[in-house]
């Protein structure tokens, strides 16, 4: 008689956070009851990306992020990055620099038409700093969000509460030296793709093996594929504004190069739960207070959330 073989690592992909730490812990509890023990405690936990912003309390969420290795040693933890979280990197200097020795200044002029409206930071250390950043850590000029329904927060990316979170006002040039330098390096380290074979998922047909491929918004329907992975290994700072992590239409479902390859792409960004096929979009909470975080489990495509710390916008 063989032994049985065991059973297939369990995969899990968690949302947005966008600094809602007591939504994070409720997450993290509720994840951790529902599953068995011996399943949450090697599983690999993919973070879908954007930890800063909206929410209060971004340097909350990151210690607990730092933390999970030494409490789930087993774990496989992976941390992607949003499109949030790239601008919050360049305003601190965590970004990487491009790879080919160019100046974070040459990735202004496509945009440069934006940046009195958006109000791009201009303070100490403007001078070299990626587009992103500029306008993360700047004042926009105007106060209400139309698509949100709700006022902005400081800039563009609603950062505000990400400087506030760490003592210091919004806009701030101070906010590097306010920070840890472990919160630094988690941002420097945050990785633009991740990608996983022999990943089971269970489907109306049985369940079958697949590739996985995790990335913060998606993957474009117009760009060649293999461009696109490019950029997102070596992530490829010289790109002033990255499709992969900060699109939308253009992301939303499985590039033609990908369908009918049983290739799961799972990503966050777009502020709802989706799921077509293979196509995974765990985002339910989108960094509003009244909506909770999600995390899906594989293979089973079970959906966790958070049930506390949801406040009424009412």
């Amino acid at each position: 008689m063989s032994a049985p073989s065991a059973p297939p690592r369990t995969v899990i992909c968690v949302g947005d956070v966008h600094g809602h730490i007591t939504k994070l812990e409720s997450l993290w509890s509720n994840l951790q009851s529902a599953l068995p023990a011996g399943a949450f405690a090697t599983a690999l936990v993919i973070f879908l990306g954007d930890y800063n912003d909206r929410g209060p309390h971004t340097r909350g969420v990151l210690d607990f992020l730092l933390a999970l290795p030494r409490r789930h040693p087993a774990q496989r933890l992976v941390f992607l990055c949003g499109n949030h979280d790239l601008a919050f990197a360049a305003f601190v200097g965590a970004l990487p620099p491009p790879p080919d020795g160019s100046p974070f200044s040459a990735t202004w002029e496509e945009y440069l038409h934006n940046e009195e409206h958006e109000g791009w930071f201009r303070g100490p250390g403007y001078e070299d700093m990626h587009v992103q950043g500029r306008r993360w850590g700047g004042v926009i000029k105007e106060r209400w969000n139309p698509k949100k329904g709700l006022p902005y927060r400081g800039s563009i990316y609603d950062a505000q509460p990400t400087f506030e979170s760490y003592g210091v006002a919004h806009g701030s040039p101070d906010l590097a030296m306010a920070m840890p330098e472990e919160h630094k390096r988690f941002l420097r380290d945050l990785v633009w793709i991740h990608e996983e074979e022999n990943v089971p998922i269970d489907t109306d047909e049985g369940q079958i093996i697949c590739n996985l491929i995790a990335v913060h918004a998606g993957l474009e329907k117009s760009i060649d594929l293999n461009e696109q992975l490019r950029v997102l290994r070596t992530r490829d700072t010289r790109v002033p504004k990255v499709p992969m992590l900060s699109g939308r239409q253009d992301v939303w479902n499985t590039p033609k190069d990908l369908t009918g390859k049983r290739t799961i792409v799972v990503s966050g960004h777009h502020g709802q739960l989706h799921i077509d096929g293979l196509r995974f979009i765990i985002d339910e909470g989108g960094g509003y207070e009244d909506k909770p975080i999600a995390a899906i489990v594989f293979p089973s495509k079970t959906l966790i959330r958070s049930t506390e710390g949801t406040t009424s916008q009412d």
